[in-house]
């Protein structure tokens, strides 16, 4: 039995979406899906419907590209409608969300799988940049997010508001959990600064996070922290704690001959030998 990690499968691409009907089964495994399985819910429902006939159990959690609104798209939600309805979908097919209790890993009792959804506040930037500047500054750079346009907020204001109110009720929850209690933290985004700047395109850590969660890995015993969203996959440590970015990507961000399974990052036991996987972005410009 492992627990095994993937983010952005992307399935608006086709290559991608055809790759994913190719996972073999898991039938005692667990996946955790990390965010931005597409634009469209739709393809979470035929995400959702090919791997949990895969996998002993899936753990689902949102990125941005999740919540948005393209441009002639045909959403019937926005904002937190949004992210409700693709957890009603999550729910009709017994997959795990954000909003239900934390599963305890059977193979380590005590461990407990928390997926997160945290957004970001423009704090993930350089300390003698404001963060009201932080989208200018990065703009000034040529770089701008597709959330500037596509990530509708309603009801509320702005991401940074959203974010905040995210980030306290997953903190309360967090805290409430055993006082020896070990997790993995699960969020689309990085949850520290140093772990969201692609090495060609550093300001895009604008909108890669924010800087609330910083000590997070550490304060709730983090066995690992699980995060997708810059398409670039590594496993770091930080203060004793793994941080593993599990991308799968675009179609140029990966090898079709390997499949989709080749992808999945070992989390729960841990295998030492996925370390070495890592594939850098071809055009990080592009990448979220």
């Amino acid at each position: 039995m492992r627990l095994v990690a993937i983010s952005d499968l992307h399935i608006s691409h086709r290559a991608n979406r055809e790759a994913l009907l190719e996972v073999p089964d898991h039938r005692d495994d667990w996946l955790i899906v990390a965010g931005d399985v597409s634009e469209r819910a739709d393809h979470l429902t035929l995400a959702l419907d090919v791997l949990t006939s895969r996998f002993a159990r899936v753990i689902w959690t949102p990125g941005n590209h999740d919540l948005w609104i393209t441009p002639g798209s045909t959403a019937r939600t926005r904002g937190e409608d949004r992210y409700r309805e693709l957890v009603e979908i999550c729910r009709r097919f017994g997959a795990t969300t954000p909003e239900d209790d934390y599963l305890e890993w059977p193979g380590a009792l005590g461990t407990y799988i928390v997926p997160m959804f945290l957004l970001f506040d423009y704090t993930f930037r350089p300390p003698e940049i404001e963060v009201d500047d932080a989208v200018n500054w990065a703009r000034s750079r040529g770089v701008v997010s597709g959330d500037e346009r596509m990530l509708a907020t309603d009801p509320w204001p702005t991401i940074p508001a959203w974010c905040e109110a995210r980030c306290a009720e997953t903190e309360r929850r967090l805290t409430s959990l055993p006082d020896n209690a070990r997790t993995v933290l699960i969020n689309h985004w990085p949850l520290r600064y140093d772990l969201s700047r692609p090495p060609r395109v550093p300001p895009f850590s604008v909108w890669s996070g924010t800087s609330r969660t910083e000590d997070w890995g550490r304060r709730f015993r983090a066995e690992a922290v699980i995060s997708g969203h810059l398409h670039m996959r590594t496993t770091l440590r930080r203060h004793g704690v793994r941080y593993d970015e599990v991308s799968l990507g675009y179609p140029r961000d990966w090898h079709r001959e390997r499949g989709i399974d080749w992808y999945l990052r070992d989390v729960l036991p841990a295998d030492a030998s996925v370390t070495s996987r890592f594939v850098p972005p071809r055009d990080p410009f592009l990448c979220t």
